[in-house]
């Protein structure tokens, strides 16, 4: 039999894999490229949290630091984010657990947690506009750039998943 009329059973570890790389790799074995298209753009996890001190709960608020773009939901300056922003935190395959604060409809977390991914994420609708299109993330909400004196209790809102 020649290589062209060879069959295999489903799941054969010879049959090439029809199923897209988050529902087959773990974070943790993703190139550098395949783990950045896992962000859709959301831009959720840009928005300033809240942590009641007595019970640990977190509330989202809908202020953003001032690279935040509103148009595109991304970082304005990507590669300085944590020297702009201090507190902004780097997300890695190796942390993603820990951070429970990472919305439901994150790509991450998703993953992480072997889910798909959302209908609207660029990767299965294969356009990058489709987040903003079904107003996903911060291009659902009304947002509030950062600035001094501002009481981020004033801008609470519900869980944005």
């Amino acid at each position: 039999m020649n290589d062209k009329n060879k069959t295999f059973s489903e799941g054969s570890p010879a049959e090439p894999s029809k199923k897209p790389f988050w529902l087959c790799l773990s974070l943790s074995e993703m190139s550098a490229s395949q783990w950045e298209s896992l962000c859709d753009g959301c831009g959720l996890c840009c928005l300033t949290k809240l942590e009641d001190e007595d019970t640990g709960e977190l509330v989202y608020t809908r202020v953003v630091c001032e690279w935040s773009d509103p148009e595109t939901a991304a970082c304005s300056d990507y590669a300085n984010r944590s020297v702009n922003v201090p507190g902004c935190v780097a997300l890695t395959p190796e942390r993603v657990a820990e951070f429970d604060w990472l919305p439901d409809t994150c790509g991450y977390r998703r993953v992480h947690q072997g889910r798909d991914l959302a209908d609207w994420h660029p990767l299965k609708s294969g356009d990058r506009r489709s987040v903003k299109q079904r107003h996903q993330g911060l291009h659902g909400i009304r947002l509030v750039v950062d600035q001094p004196g501002l009481d981020y209790e004033d801008y609470v809102i519900p869980d944005p998943d």
